[in-house]
């Protein structure tokens, strides 16, 4: 079997590119995609907020509620806002779009860089948290969890490179059942809380934990914004849907504002659901087993039901990773475009995906998995960061659209660089609610930098700009491209002169080199062959053969140097550079180089690799042109 047949029994087929409108998704594959990392956050981010307060003892946890709805305010809000983002830019970028639009180059760069940052955290943490669901459910394979991690990294991937819409079809069973069975789990224990139609009540947890600091005055307002920083992980991928709008089928906007919608009901309702009942069961955090797994099994009692919900939210936190999958590459790919980063990542693959982002998004999660040893705890600080500085970036852009709309008057239309906006109503009002959107989360950006600095959101802190950095590199290297290859001005006497002058390089004449030869001979009538000289044998049998072919060697200058050591790259090049710099100054010389192709790839690795070293030495050299003369094998035999 060949790479080509691997690579088609793995991926599939290729789509022709016309198919690219089939492969869209419908409402109900586009909410797994792209809501499994919002709605799978609910199974740790009630634990967030408990794992903060509970050095205060059990007592303090009766705050782990207004606190969550303090967070599912916030959510609220930015889905409000990001709902406009999607009408105003159907064709998809979300916050770097957005700020591209109003705000300029900079802020787009940094949108950029913190959302491809909380794109590579969303993949490590959801794994990392799947692993947790399945080492919960089942405590032996705890020191297997990187291993585990890795097996799902490498799973995702696969599915994605197959193609958006049968990714997203393979994601919705988990994604629906996930939500289905905390939503059965919730009511049943509301429904036996409250004792409603006569249902056995649950009683609160007997487990207390005592203190383990005092804390009071600023200290203690310090560790409820702690708290309350560690539940906006809830708020995670929320911003997904504006990035991909253009994967939805037609109405492409309007699909994706009621999937967003859908997304933010369902869920805040289960993230409510959740810290409800584990502040009023009085659960406590425990290493070894999450909240939701507490709270299911203190509900149903075990059995069908608490498995249920565990398999699949191990599931959802395995494939809540999509959301990173669908975004990062489609990001890259915007990044990409503008020549931010490497153009290969706009090309769409054969099955019409990003590949190249997708690969590279899983190479960089794997490391981070393996560096934090797939313990999504420990890797929370890092985690919101970026995608509350991505919040605080797109609302501020809209606020800025939302003024430039509120000059249009019925009928008028203004045209931006990216969309053509239309008057609308109410247009005060959502620039209010953009102005607060805006606030709000710059100043949790604030609290979570700060709060969570020392456990490690420096490294965020210090990732972002470094990724600006590195994309207004790119951009200079692409300008100063644009600028060498441009034939503005240029003139017949801009054009560098190519020599008439061949040279081979040859360690023996045989087929290989004969081919390379007769090729050099078509394009000029100065041909030298050139070889170096280790020991008398290899002369005596290089002047045999040579001999042999009169016909072929008469018309070539045959040029030896004898040299006795073991590097005979240096030699060949030494004389080369003269030919280039001292016989033909300012002119192009050309190479021909003879190689031998083996049949299969893997016996490459028996052979010397010296043509390949000397292609890349000699590729320094502006003024030299290298011709490669491949002689297959295979087609000899």
């Amino acid at each position: 079997m060949t790479l080509s047949d691997l690579k088609r029994f793995l991926i599939g087929e290729p789509f022709p590119t016309s198919r690219e409108i089939h492969e869209r998704l419908d409402k109900v594959r586009a909410l797994a995609v792209f809501a499994s990392d919002p709605i799978s956050s609910n199974a740790y981010a009630t634990e967030a907020i408990m794992s903060v307060l509970i050095v205060l003892g059990s007592g303090a946890l009766s705050m782990t509620l207004p606190l969550g709805l303090a967070v599912a305010a916030l959510v609220l809000l930015v889905i409000s806002s990001y709902i406009q983002t999607i009408l105003h830019y159907p064709d998809g970028g979300g916050a770097y779009t957005v700020a591209k639009d109003n705000l300029g180059v900079h802020a787009s760069l940094l949108a950029a860089a913190a959302l491809l940052t909380d794109y590579i955290l969303t993949v490590s943490v959801s794994v990392s948290a799947g692993v947790r669901a399945v080492t919960s459910a089942f405590p032996s394979t705890y020191d297997h969890r990187v291993t585990i991690a890795i097996g799902a990294i490498l799973f995702i991937t696969w599915i994605n490179l197959r193609g958006v819409r049968e990714s997203g079809t393979i994601f919705a069973i988990p994604t629906y059942a996930f939500v289905g069975g905390v939503l059965v789990v919730i009511v049943i224990g509301l429904v036996r809380y409250f004792g409603i139609f006569g249902a056995a009540p649950i009683e609160p947890s007997a487990e207390q934990l005592p203190a383990t600091t005092s804390l009071a005055g600023f200290a203690y307002i310090w560790l409820l914004l702690r708290a309350f920083a560690g539940g906006c992980t809830a708020l995670t991928g929320i911003e997904a849907i504006s990035n991909g709008v253009q994967a939805f089928k037609p109405p492409e906007s309007k699909n994706a504002a009621i999937t967003m919608v859908v997304m933010g009901a369902m869920a805040m309702s289960l993230f409510v659901g959740i810290t409800f009942l584990a502040t009023h069961l009085e659960l406590v955090p425990h290493e070894f087993e999450s909240i939701l797994s507490q709270l299911t099994r203190r509900v149903t009692g075990g059995g069908f039901l608490y498995y249920w919900v565990q398999f699949f939210t191990a599931l959802i936190l395995f494939l809540a990773a999509n959301t990173g999958y669908q975004d990062f590459p489609r990001l890259s790919s915007f990044l990409a475009k503008d020549n931010f980063l490497p153009r290969w990542l706009q090309n769409r693959g054969d099955r019409l995906v990003f590949s190249a982002g997708i690969v590279v998004l899983a190479l960089i999660s794997s490391i981070i998995v393996i560096v934090f040893q797939a313990d999504e705890i420990a890797m929370l600080p890092l985690y919101a960061l970026g995608v509350m500085l991505s919040f605080s970036i797109s609302q501020t852009g809209m606020f800025r659209l939302m003024g430039k709309i509120a000059h249009l008057k019925p009928g008028e239309t203004m045209h931006t660089s990216v969309t053509e906006i239309y008057y609308e109503k109410n247009v005060k009002w959502k620039q209010g609610l953009n102005a607060v959107g805006a606030v709000v989360t710059f100043v949790v950006f604030i609290i979570l930098t700060t709060t969570k600095f020392i456990e490690g959101a420096w490294i965020v802190a210090l990732l972002i700009p470094v990724l600006v950095f590195t994309f207004h590199a790119i951009h200079r290297h692409y300008d100063q491209v644009a600028n060498a290859l441009s034939t503005s001005g240029m003139t017949m006497e801009n054009i560098t002169d190519v020599a008439d002058v061949v040279i081979i390089p040859i360690a023996d004449v045989h087929r290989g080199t004969v081919l390379a030869m007769e090729y050099a001979k078509r394009i000029s009538k100065d041909v030298r062959a050139l070889t170096i000289i280790t020991s008398p044998e290899m002369e005596e049998r290089l002047s045999r053969r040579w001999s042999r072919f009169p016909e072929i060697t008469n018309d070539i200058q045959l040029v030896t140097i004898e040299y006795d050591y073991r590097d005979i790259l240096k030699p060949l090049i030494d004389y080369i550079v003269k030919v280039n710099t001292v016989e033909f100054p300012d002119m192009i010389t050309t190479i021909v180089v003879p190689e031998f192709i083996p049949e299969h790839s893997a016996s490459r690795i028996l052979h010397n690799q010296t043509a390949d070293r000397l292609r890349s030495r000699l590729k320094q050299y502006k003024d030299i042109v290298i011709i490669d003369v491949p002689f297959h094998i295979d087609s000899q035999i």
